[in-house]
């Protein structure tokens, strides 16, 4: 049964305003790495755009949301105070890295993008705190913006989801802890997702199943050894790998989630596990838009800015979700 997923028409070459980027991207040596030092790395990437300005929005207000073991910190973009779509959204850096600052312009790009109010969370990270509890806390979190919807987008039938990286690796697994406790969703973005982390990214037959781990191994930014990296401090044991709260393509049942925007990049080690999951969503009869980032690399969504095609990609997705969260209500 075909999947409805369009295969790309040709292998668009590296954008090269991205090639002479990835030099003076961080994270890229996980010999050396430690993970108050990928934090560091990418606080400062945020901290070095200080110049430019910000997209602008009518609010911006730091909260709290409930989380698996207490209270998370999280901040709140707004548009505007009419009734509106709500998003909740993770940010990436490998479940160790990331935050609110590091992930600041993302959340208002959604929120100008697709008129939502947008919930940033802050959830525990790895080493501290193993998983499952970054993916506890995703869904706790998305539990309580239900429960307090009048206090954000006053409209229960469009909640969305949204994520990139590990981020969208969590609103991913966030989604189908939804549809099993009967919390509708409305729409799902996951950007670039990490959704299949049996074997660590070190087991050679698992990494087999996914030839863009050996085609983007490295050059590219992410690294596959990064990813290896990254799976060790978020999981206790190897054999965590196979859950679908750190899997979700390994879900038994992935129908009547929400419609999902499945974005991948073409230089990016996680291009192949992405594409299979939007296949996956596809094949279980939920509406997915994919797009596979021509000429990307893993990260793209915040290199707007500088790139023309990586502005313009993550732009198509942001105008696909928006579409699914309005259809939600």
């Amino acid at each position: 049964m075909s999947s409805g997923i369009p295969a790309p028409r040709m292998i668009t070459p590296l954008d090269p305003v991205i090639a002479q980027i990835i030099p003076l991207l961080p994270l890229r040596d996980p010999a050396v790495m430690t993970p108050q030092s990928a934090r560091d790395a990418l606080r400062e990437l945020a901290a070095a755009r200080a110049a430019v300005p910000p997209p602008p929005v009518a609010e911006v207000a730091d909260t709290q949301v409930k989380g698996a073991a207490g209270p998370l910190a999280a901040r709140v973009y707004r548009v505007s105070r009419q009734k509106s779509p709500t998003v909740v959204f993770f940010h990436g850096g490998g479940w160790v890295a990331g935050d609110l600052e590091t992930h600041d312009r993302q959340a208002r790009l959604i929120a100008i993008e697709t008129g939502a109010v947008v919930v940033s969370v802050d959830y525990r990270r790895p080493p501290e705190t193993r998983f499952p509890g970054a993916f506890e806390d995703a869904f706790a979190a998305v539990r309580d913006v239900f429960a307090r919807i009048a206090e954000f987008g006053r409209d229960p039938a469009r909640v969305g989801v949204a994520g990139d990286s590990a981020g969208g690796n969590l609103a991913a697994a966030a989604a189908i802890a939804c549809r099993d406790a009967g919390l509708d969703l409305a729409a799902q973005l996951l950007v670039y997702p990490v959704t299949d982390v049996a074997g660590n990214y070190a087991d050679a037959d698992a990494n087999a199943r996914f030839p863009s781990r050996a085609e983007n191994a490295e050059g590219y930014f992410l690294s596959r050894a990064v990813m290896e990296w990254f799976c060790g401090h978020y999981l206790d044991h190897p054999g965590h790998g196979t859950d679908w709260r750190v899997s979700p393509l390994r879900a038994k049942n992935l129908a009547g989630l929400a419609p999902a925007v499945v974005c991948t990049a073409w230089f990016d080690p996680l291009r192949d596990e992405g594409r299979a999951y939007a296949e996956a969503l596809a094949a279980a009869e939920v509406a997915t838009r994919y797009h596979h980032g021509a000429g990307l690399i893993h990260g793209y969504f915040s290199l707007g800015e500088a790139s023309e095609a990586a502005r313009f990609e993550a732009q198509r997705a942001r105008a696909d979700f928006r579409g699914m969260l309005e259809r939600g209500g």
